[in-house]
């Protein structure tokens, strides 16, 4: 039986984008902003783009920051998902969930163009099965203006001006900073990884 990944839906959210790559794959999805029914979920997945404080506010408002501090089901962050999962941004002096310590800031530097749009790879990658079949130098597609600092659960990191963490898991909880599901066949199979982690964590 195919598990079921629930997509946490609010004003920040990618929705588009990310069920039109999980149909493309085959998952099994339906969105929510509810924290009951996304329980009810064997996955989740929490998109975003745009700024950090209304992101949060909206979060707040339903109850939805307190269901991802405590899921257990495997999360995937997807860029203003994953900088959410951080303790803070620059953004707005927003707070963030506190789920990995680091505060986001933002890209700087005469030469260097904000935001970091377009595709690029990676300077470092550390073994994990989010990342079967994924390499170094894969490109993935990156929007963001802010970027998080690299801590100890970093398993992708990128160059841009600076070394930020692209990638980065624990337990049950991952975030990448690129967009998987505007990334083609790679990002199809980040996604179809996620999706296996999924399956093996209800086994």
């Amino acid at each position: 039986m195919k598990p079921r990944i629930a997509i946490i839906d609010y004003k920040a959210g990618n929705l588009a984008s990310v069920h039109h790559a999980l149909t493309r794959i085959g998952a099994d999805h339906y969105f929510s902003h509810d924290s009951d029914e996304l329980a009810e979920a064997d996955g989740v997945i929490f998109p975003g783009v745009g700024h950090a404080k209304p992101a949060m506010e909206s979060l707040e408002e339903t109850g939805v920051d307190q269901f991802i501090k405590t899921t257990k089901q495997p999360l995937l962050g997807i860029c203003l998902g994953m900088q959410l999962l951080f303790s803070s941004s620059e953004e707005g002096d927003s707070d963030g969930l506190g789920l990995f310590d680091g505060r986001l800031k933002k890209f700087s530097g005469d030469k260097l163009k904000v935001p970091h749009m377009g595709w690029n790879t990676f300077a470092k990658l550390e073994p994990h099965p989010l990342l079967k079949e994924i390499r170094a130098e894969h490109h993935f597609y990156y929007v963001h203006s802010y970027f998080a600092p690299v801590i100890e659960e970093s398993i992708g990191v990128t160059q841009y001006g600076t070394s930020f963490t692209s990638i980065v898991a624990r337990e049950n909880i991952y975030g990448v900073q690129f967009h998987p599901e505007k990334s083609g066949a790679i990002g199809e199979q980040l996604l179809t990884n996620f999706i296996t982690l999924i399956s093996e964590s209800k086994a």
